[in-house]
């Protein structure tokens, strides 16, 4: 007995609707149905109720093909979910430094693996205890070249280490030292240590240091930022010889584009040897890397003559390669996978002060405005009535509005270099305070002189763009005031850090619109800092100070109006 097996075709042409039909998903049914007939043997109506055919659902607003022709439906696209990468390991997991300066420090003479003479250049130096940062990091560096430098423990590659603390927690020695004991010992002068630094006086500050650490020593330590001419540079890493070119450096402080311009240019300058490389102010750098700079650096390091370091085989152990060691440091180091990637880290090992799982690696115990900035942060103070809040801010008002009553090391900071030009004039106008312009426009020996004389106690007040708030170290700075309040977290994280360094104490102030506080609180609290402690001034407080600074906001017109005249004339 035969049934009738029919398809309605007008049916399956409905557009735009989800129908059900039956589709075959055995071959073995093509040949039990009739080509030159619509009739269907029973057995087979059997075997399509037993499951030899599933259903499946037709989206016909789809792209169909009709004639061996694609007809495109109404599709509408489904956005994709961007997928977000799991934290590897060492940055979900890292070694947490204690911040607390006063009681977790350990006395220079009882690190036995730093070798006696830096421990003797220490005390000299007046140094006696190590910071909970040099405690961890230290000893680690020491023990990864404790068989020689030239190569790791047992063969082994060294991790790289990245140390993510506060300004003024002592990062600078924490690499200094290994690297002078490690290299102390060497034969020939080759290039085995280089550090990039963003800007020039950064460079020249860690480069005092390694100078002042190596002076014990046949360590060459050469600078390249450009304060000398470019021929006088290259003749500070190499020497010309009858057999070749002669090394003249074994540890280089240098800012990106001066570094690739003599790697490029100095005929005999090379970084085949190089065994550490130390990545200063390492969230800045990461954005120079767009530059170009690392890549060139290390095809340098990996050039015919050294082979890219690998996984430790049989076949590699017969011929020992120098491992390059990569060393970064920030007060404020992203979590960003993409970005760090860039870096081609070796089974890095984290460093950190801050607070595990926040979206950016932040010091914990950064004070915000107006705070005291030790390390224990002195929890008394957040808990005083207000009778003493009171007492406060009129202590405040008085040293702030009373020029002759201005005796504290200050530095300001503003936005931008405009900002910084005006608020110097407009202080100076005002009169009875010393007050200095430190920008990017100044030449170094002049900026060189105003951080001298601010450390002398000569200058009240030193009015700065944040491209002095990254690493510099400008002694007894007492308060940090923050004229525009700063956009980013990171950003006043480097500002608040030029205070309060290796466990003084320092107070952070910021000047803040009602329209602007909303935003600040917003960026101190993803900083983990909830408790900001609050100083109204009214304008009854600033009311003798109107008529002097209108009169300065007179004047200040007309001196920014010849200062352009002069500009134009020069030009």
């Amino acid at each position: 007995m035969k049934k009738k097996f029919q398809k309605d075709k007008n049916e399956l042409r409905t557009p735009n609707k989800k129908i059900k039909v039956q589709s075959k998903i055995t071959s073995d049914l093509e040949g039990s149905l009739h080509d030159e007939s619509d009739e269907v043997d029973e057995s087979v109506i059997d075997r399509i109720e037993e499951n030899t055919f599933t259903e499946k659902t037709v989206d016909f607003g789809a792209p169909n093909e009709v004639g061996g022709f694609t007809v495109i439906g109404e599709v509408k696209g489904k956005g994709h979910k961007q997928v977000k990468r799991v934290l590897p390991e060492w940055l979900a997991d890292p070694s947490i430094i204690t911040s607390d300066l006063k009681t977790k420090t350990l006395p220079v003479s009882s690190m036995s693996t730093l070798d006696q003479d830096l421990r003797d250049s220490l005390q000299k130096n007046g140094i006696t205890q190590f910071f909970p940062v040099q405690i961890q990091v230290i000893p680690m560096m020491l023990e990864s070249v404790k068989m020689g430098f030239l190569y790791g423990n047992g063969g082994f590659r060294p991790s790289d280490i990245c140390v993510s603390a506060p300004t003024g927690s002592g990062k600078t020695l924490a690499f200094v030292l290994p690297i002078i004991q490690a290299l102390k010992t060497r034969v020939t002068c080759q290039v085995r240590a280089l550090a990039v630094l963003p800007v020039r006086d950064l460079a020249v500050q860690v480069y005092k240091v390694f100078k002042a650490y190596s002076e014990n020593t046949q360590l060459k330590v050469v600078l390249l930022v450009g304060q000398k001419q470019f021929h006088q540079e290259q003749q500070s890493l190499v020497k010309k010889r009858s057999w070749g070119s002669e090394s003249l450096a074994d540890i280089i402080i240098a800012t990106p584009g001066r570094l690739v311009d003599h790697i490029n240019s100095t005929e005999g300058f090379n970084l085949r040897q190089l065994r550490f490389l130390v990545i200063d102010e390492a969230d800045k750098m990461m954005d120079h890397i767009k530059q170009d700079w690392l890549s060139q650096v290390e095809n340098a390091v990996y050039s015919n003559e050294r082979p890219l370091t690998g996984a430790l085989t049989v076949a590699r152990s017969k011929h020992m390669e120098i491992p390059l060691q990569k060393l970064l440091f920030s007060a404020t180091l992203s979590q960003n996978p993409d970005k760090l990637q860039q870096l081609n880290l070796f089974q890095p090992k984290l460093f950190t002060s801050v607070s595990k799982g926040s979206n950016l690696l932040k010091p914990v115990d950064i004070v915000m405005s107006p705070e005291k900035t030790t390390q224990k942060e002195q929890e008394d103070s957040l808990n005083e009535n207000d009778n003493s809040k009171e007492e406060g801010k009129i202590e405040f008002i008085e040293k702030y509005t009373t020029p002759a009553g201005l005796t504290f090391n200050i530095l300001c900071f503003t936005n931008s270099v405009e900002a910084t030009h005006r608020l110097y004039h407009l202080i100076k106008l005002v009169g009875g305070i010393e007050v200095r312009e430190f920008s990017s426009g100044l030449h170094t020996a002049k900026r060189n002189r105003i951080l001298q004389q601010f450390s002398k106690g000569k200058i009240d007040i030193v009015i700065c763009s944040d491209a002095m708030a990254r690493g510099m170290d400008v002694e007894n700075v007492k308060y940090v005031i923050s004229y525009d309040p700063p956009p980013f977290i990171k950003t006043y994280i480097h500002r608040v850090g030029r205070t309060a360094r290796a466990g003084k104490v320092g107070t952070a102030i910021t000047m803040l619109q009602k329209k602007e506080f909303f935003h600040f609180k917003k960026m101190t609290r993803e900083a983990g800092k909830t408790s900001v402690k609050e100083l109204k001034v009214t304008k009854a407080d600033l009311q003798p100070m109107v008529p002097a600074f209108q009169e300065a906001l007179e004047q200040l017109q007309e001196v920014l109006q010849v200062e352009k005249m002069k500009r134009k004339s020069k030009g």
